[in-house]
């Protein structure tokens, strides 16, 4: 086990992941926004031993406990490389797997549900900046939600503040821009219904 340099206090975790949760935006410079800094130093610092020191996938997942600071519910497996700008506002259910190349920004939170099969290099991104050029630094966090039995496939981007319903599958390639429902089969740029399941 590492030994990291600077690493948060469990009131600072907390206090960052309350203005997260609530959905505020973060000024560039401000407190919180040193805070989310500090949290990306540390997931890199994990990630990249992580992904250059592959030993078994046990370790891998004793990896993956460090960075979300919490240990996994049952089944939970990842293929390397993994990268993530934060790690502390990843939440999975029982039996989630992570294909290999995939890109958390989980800051807003990310959630996904138990048996959820996670396509490779996927991108999930949670952070939004402002549109106004003056406060560009600034980002508002919205919320991932993944339902259960969902699958994702290889390369798919899933966009601040959407929700993708139990058992959907989305094509591969797909930006999913608005919620996805339930049992439905979603492709393209953006991400349409297809077909109900």
């Amino acid at each position: 086990m590492y030994e990291d340099e600077g690493e948060l206090t469990l009131g600072q975790i907390e206090a960052f992941l309350a203005e997260m949760d609530a959905g505020n935006e973060v000024v560039a410079g401000s407190k919180i926004h040193r805070i989310m800094v500090a949290a990306s130093e540390r997931a890199m610092r994990i990630t990249s031993r992580m992904n250059a020191e592959f030993n078994s996938l046990s370790d891998t997942r004793a990896q993956m406990e460090r960075l979300f600071g919490r240990p996994l519910p049952k089944g939970v497996g990842l293929f390397p490389p993994f990268t993530t700008d934060c790690g502390l506002n990843t939440h999975l259910g029982e039996g989630v797997f992570i294909n290999s190349g995939c890109r958390f920004q989980d800051q807003g939170g990310i959630y996904i549900g138990d048996r959820t099969l996670v396509g490779h290099n996927c991108v999930i991104a949670t952070l939004n900046h402002n549109m106004d050029p003056s406060r560009r630094g600034n980002v508002t966090p919205s919320p991932v939600h993944i339902g259960a039995d969902v699958w994702p496939g290889a390369n798919v981007t899933v966009l601040p503040g959407v929700t993708i319903g139990d058992g959907a599958v989305v094509g591969a390639g797909a930006v999913v821009t608005k919620d996805v429902p339930a049992r439905t089969l979603a492709a393209g740029v953006p991400a349409r219904k297809v077909r109900t399941l």
